[in-house]
């Protein structure tokens, strides 16, 4: 197995107060995935990323970026990464091509006025190169951010909650153009609390709860491992509770008592669903209508972190 782009190894967190916002983390990412750090407000995504980035000190631990030495060879580590903030911070004042350019001038990087074009003309921020950063709508700020981290053609993106507070055509836009910086090779790793994001856009996924990082996995097996399916059978009479002698399946009521519901393991070779059939018809109760559906990552995420609660 190749090196990984990015190594991550027994990183804590412990501020001076007491409170401990990571607990040995251990990551690996691979060049040219697509990563989802996914975990509710406050799980510790960000500080996981600002620790990778430099701009928060670990308690513990070790990171390689690239070969490098994250914390004896911070500049050369850091010049190989490229960060989109949560929040703005850019100067208001300036035009966005004057932004773009002083961000690849900050690492080093000599001009190169056609990679700054082509910048921004990716984020359809080309015909807005002279305009003031002030006068631009909050979605024309946000690329403005990414602009920023692409200036001096970093290998691995961070995206920080990237689609916070942003609407559905630009989200789109931004899923289009991580998958287009992927296939130039650019690593990607973003953290949401959107599941559709991570489920949309990722390789791999990792879920983080409480500092601790859960599990990461590949999205496809993690559905197939921890994915459920829901049989809902619409019945014919409603019922106010679940009828003895149904214990073994776990029902449940839904609708107020007109769904009842079935969740099973679709990997299981017997589902359990024609005895169930059978036991309902024994009971004489019939429904009219029967639908299956299979969990999404967001019931996964609830479950783990449920669990954990």
């Amino acid at each position: 197995m190749p090196e990984p782009i990015l190594a991550v190894a027994g990183v804590s967190k412990t501020y001076k107060g007491g409170f401990t916002a990571l607990h040995h983390v251990d990551l690996a990412i691979r060049k040219g995935e697509i990563f989802a750090l996914l975990g509710p407000n406050g799980a510790g995504k960000t500080t996981l990323i600002s620790i990778i980035c430099g701009i928060v000190t670990p308690s513990s631990g070790t990171i390689t970026v690239a070969g490098h030495d994250a914390l004896g060879d911070y500049k050369a580590a850091r010049r190989r990464i490229g960060l989109v903030p949560q929040e703005l911070s850019v100067d208001m004042f300036e035009t966005v091509l004057a932004t773009v350019t002083f961000s690849r001038r900050l690492f080093g990087h000599p001009a190169n006025p056609a990679h700054i074009e082509r910048v921004l003309r990716d984020l359809s921020l080309w015909d807005k190169r002279n305009t003031k950063i002030m006068a631009l709508s909050g979605g024309m700020k946000r690329r403005v951010l990414i602009a920023k981290a692409l200036a001096h053609e970093p290998e691995i993106l961070f995206l920080d909650e990237p689609t916070a507070g942003v609407d559905v055509a630009l989200r789109r836009d931004m899923w289009k153009l991580v998958h287009g910086l992927r296939e130039q090779g650019t690593t990607i790793i973003l953290t949401t609390h959107y599941i559709e994001e991570a489920e949309e856009m990722a390789d791999r996924v990792g879920v983080i709860d409480k500092g601790r990082l859960l599990l990461v996995e590949e999205k496809a097996a993690l559905m197939h491992k921890l994915g459920k399916r829901e049989l809902d059978l619409t019945l014919v009479e409603p019922l106010a509770a679940v009828p003895p002698g149904l214990e073994r399946w776990q029902l449940s009521l839904v609708n107020d008592g007109k769904v009842l519901r079935y969740v099973f393991d679709a990997t299981e070779e017997h589902t359990g669903i024609p005895s169930l059939l059978r036991a309902l018809a024994e009971q004489s109760i019939s429904f009219k209508d029967l639908e299956t559906s299979k969990s999404s990552l967001e019931d996964i995420f609830v479950d783990l972190v449920g669990e954990r609660a």
